[in-house]
């Protein structure tokens, strides 16, 4: 997929658990007083459209298809004077070919996600990752089973079961996930 779909479409607490100090959940819906790191004037949300995630991977098809069958996402349209995606990489100079891929919500609610391939592996723990909400509403142990299952269900796609973070005072269990490329995420 070319560069320049890059930019085509597409909450605050941190918590306590030290997995989590990173984590950023961005709710439109809720406000901070002037003066709060978070806050954000209304002028300044009027420009935010949309979000994207970019994943740097060393195959980036992979890692697309990898979560298209996680979130049921969809490749982006074809682009016109082509009749398939493989047609259109095949027009691509030798070393474009392959360098990148997307997949989108095919409702149009999730953010695009955007992959790019780079020459190096990756060696340390995501600064960033994507919690995929399949125990949203559920407590204890029927929400231990529905991460299990999701679990079991991804494995075989190629995804890695790292370990359970059990539900603590301030936080429901979620489960520990690696892509197929050592990317980690959480159900949740």
């Amino acid at each position: 997929m070319p560069q320049p779909l890059r930019g085509m479409p597409s909450p605050v607490a941190p918590s306590s658990r030290p997995y989590m100090r990173n984590h950023l959940n961005l709710h439109l819906d809720r406000g901070f007083q002037v003066g709060h790191p978070c806050h954000i004037d209304s002028d300044t949300m009027a420009t935010v459209k949309q979000v994207q995630v970019t994943f740097d991977c060393t195959n980036p098809r992979a890692v697309a298809e990898f979560w298209k069958a996680v979130l049921g996402y969809v490749d982006p349209p074809i682009p016109p004077g082509f009749d398939s995606w493989d047609a259109y990489e095949a027009s691509l100079p030798v070393e474009s070919r392959g360098s990148s891929w997307a997949c989108q919500d095919p409702d149009g609610i999730g953010p695009r996600l955007y992959f790019q391939r780079v020459p190096e592996a990756k060696t340390v723990k995501n600064r960033l990752h994507l919690d995929v909400r399949v125990g949203a509403g559920l407590t204890g142990d029927e929400r231990v089973s529905a991460l299990e299952a999701e679990a079991a269900r991804l494995g075989p796609l190629g995804a890695r079961r790292l370990h359970l973070l059990p539900a603590d005072e301030e936080n429901e269990a979620c489960l520990v996930m690696q892509d197929v490329e050592g990317n980690e995420f959480c159900l949740d």
